[in-house]
Formats: structure tokens, C-alpha cells, sequence
């Protein structure tokens, strides 16, 4: 990637740096009234072209787990998710046993932390990859070819919760409340996952899939140029499964086959989407894929709270691939075993990406 564009002397490295020292984030951009982008944030007209909906789908699937631990009701949702993990990737949940005034408290804390002042906020910014309390704009920022729109406050959850008053107080009681709530979800998830590969229920939690976990409340305020930027760069996500809920502002789009969909808030509803990580472990039944959000052309802000789970990655050395118990002569391993250490490098060694891991780790015909 240039830093430095000879022609007309613009320094991109610097800018970034400039950026990133004022730790005012795109949030910060957006209330200072500008109405051009920073240069850095723009993205090339091909890769904005391709994210135009032209989808007449609907949404992703919505599945009712109102009746999840009842026998009668429970294999046709098993079924659901079966499906809908194996074709789409993402979902929508309802009747998930969290509840709705509490997902409003989370989204309603994660927007008036965003909504701080600059001095309050910037004492939480950081550029880190370690596994703590931060705030920032674009994880990837120095790594990706372009930076999206969009600021963060990140809080790992597990298997090592923060010290409670390292969480900005605004939103401290409803991120540890909202962390616990989705974590139950994320079990029952992945017990219908798990039966949905002809698994014992309990056979993806007691092998670790969702021991870490990472609390993400991300900010998309408003974009004076959206058509030349994103809100979040398309990717799939490495973990195992991912829970997100938002407010009414839309912008989160799924890939589906050539096309990209528009994931509709539905009120009350969970939006889950499988991981690279899941992908692999089940060999290729159930499937990550790419998602974004694009730039926010609204006045009033996209708010979403994300829940990432993974395996608990503490030993470098631990090894991971296709789960013995779906392989066969009729269905051989499509995928490699890899390491910890492996899975970590590919991640921090670039920009936000799709599916690099699952490449990586393909084996050859």
C-alpha cells in the first residue's frame, strides 16, 4: 500500500497518524460539520459498486426459539438453523429469551457513551491489539487499504473479565448485563447448532467454542459522503459465532449467493451469523460469509452492539480442524488442522478480510 503519493504530495501515513493522535474518532469528524472526507477513508469506485443491493430477497431468515427446550418444537428448530447456518450464514432470532427493554438499555448506554464529550471519551483510546478495555476508530486502521466509518468501544468479556470499573461508567452496568444475557443465548445457539450437525447438544460448548468472548459497541454517525466510503469494509468474521443486535438505522448488509441483502432491523430480534472458525470445524456444513455496513447517509447515528464468540485461544500450541465425528470415507476432511498461533498471525497480520483463514487452511484436490 503507497503512503505517499508522489504527484500530488499527499502522505497517507501521516494523515493516519494525525487521525489517530487527535483520538477523536470518525464521531468526532462528523460533529466538527465537515463535508468532505479525510482522503484516507475513501474507498476505490469498484469496490463501492459491487455493495449496490440489487437483491428483490427480503431479509435473511427469521426462526421463532419461543419453543426451543419443548420436544415437539424443538427438532423443526434445529432444522431452522440447520438451514439457515448451511445457506445463508446469517439469521435472525426472536423470542430468544433476552429481553427487549435490556437490549434497549445496551444500545441506548453504547450511544450516549459515543456521545460523550472529546476530553471524557479520548482517555479510553488506544491502539492495542491486547485483550482489554479500548475505544477506537477502525481496528484495522493502519492496516487496511482504506478505514470505514465507524468508531468502537471494545470490552473483553471472557475467560477473563475486565475489572468492572475499567468499563466507562455510562455504559458499565449494561455491558456486564448484556455480555451475561447473550452468552446464554450464544449456548442455546450452539446446542442447535450442534444437534444440527447430528451432535450431542451439549458437544460444541463442552469443547470450548464460546469461551471467549469480546462485548463490541460500534458508532456509524453520520457520513457527508457516504457514496465514497463504508461503514465496515465487507469481511466475514474469524470466530465461531457472532450476536448482534441495532437500533432502527439501517446499513448492515449480507452476501447471498451474487447478490447483497439488506438486513432489516426487526424489533426485538438477534441478528447471528456463523464464523470462519464454525466453518471449519464443521467442514464446510455450515458456512461464514461476507457482510458490511455501509457508510451512514442518516443524521441520527447506527448504533449496534456485538457479541463475538470464540474458542478459548490461551495456548498457542492447541490445534483445530473438521470435528472427527463428521468425517467419513464419504465425507473426507476438506479442511487442514491449524494452530492457535497459526489462526492468530493470519488475523493481525492485515486489514479486515473474508475468509483468508478458510483459505489458508483448505486442502488441495
Amino acid at each position: 500500500m503507497a503512503t505517499i503519493d508522489a504527484a500530488s504530495g499527499y502522505d497517507r501515513k501521516k494523515e493516519l497518524k494525525e487521525f489517530d493522535e487527535s483520538k477523536i474518532g470518525v464521531k468526532g469528524l462528523s460533529d466538527s460539520g465537515i463535508t468532505s472526507i479525510p482522503r484516507f477513508f475513501v474507498h476505490p469506485p469498484e469496490t463501492l459498486s459491487d455493495l449496490k443491493s440489487s437483491s428483490t430477497c427480503a431479509s435473511i431468515p427469521v426462526i421463532d426459539l419461543s419453543g426451543v427446550n419443548s420436544a415437539a418444537h424443538r427438532r423443526k428448530i434445529v432444522e431452522q438453523v440447520k438451514e439457515a447456518a448451511a445457506t445463508w450464514g446469517f439469521f435472525q432470532v426472536i423470542n430468544h429469551g433476552a429481553p427487549v427493554p435490556a437490549m434497549e438499555e445496551t444500545i441506548n448506554a453504547i450511544k450516549t457513551f459515543h456521545e460523550q464529550p472529546h476530553e471524557v471519551k479520548s482517555k479510553y483510546y488506544k491502539r492495542s491489539e491486547r485483550q482489554e478495555v479500548l475505544y477506537a476508530s477502525n481496528n484495522d486502521l493502519y492496516r487496511a487499504n482504506a478505514a470505514a466509518w465507524h468508531d468502537y468501544l471494545q470490552v473483553w468479556m471472557a475467560p477473563t473479565p475486565p475489572k468492572v470499573e475499567d468499563i466507562p461508567e455510562v455504559c458499565r452496568k449494561e455491558a456486564v448485563a448484556w455480555a451475561k444475557r447473550a452468552t446464554e443465548v450464544a449456548e442455546t445457539l450452539m446446542e442447535l447448532l450442534s444437534q444440527g450437525l447430528g451432535l450431542e447438544a451439549g458437544k460444541l460448548k463442552e469443547l470450548k467454542f464460546v469461551d471467549e468472548s469480546v462485548f463490541v459497541g460500534i458508532c456509524y454517525p453520520y457520513c457527508p459522503q457516504p457514496d465514497l466510503t463504508v461503514g465496515i469494509t465487507p469481511h466475514t468474521d474469524p470466530g465461531v459465532v457472532t450476536l448482534l443486535m441495532q437500533n432502527d438505522v439501517p446499513g448492515l448488509q449480507v452476501k447471498h449467493g451474487d447478490e447483497w441483502v439488506n438486513v432489516d432491523p426487526v424489533p426485538g430480534g438477534l441478528i447471528i451469523n456463523v464464523g470462519d472458525f464454525l466453518q471449519i470445524i464443521s467442514n464446510g456444513e455450515y458456512k461464514s460469509v461476507q457482510h458490511c455496513v455501509r457508510a451512514n447517509s442518516y443524521k441520527k447515528a447506527r448504533i449496534s452492539v456485538v457479541m463475538f464468540f470464540n474458542v478459548n485461544k490461551g495456548n498457542d500450541d492447541c490445534c483445530y480442524g473438521p470435528l472427527p465425528e463428521l468425517l467419513s470415507q464419504e465425507k473426507p476432511a476438506i479442511y487442514r488442522n491449524f494452530t492457535v498461533k497459526e489462526y492468530n498471525e493470519n488475523f493481525y497480520s492485515k486489514g479486515l478480510d473474508s475468509k483468508s483463514m478458510i483459505e489458508k487452511v483448505k486442502m488441495q484436490n
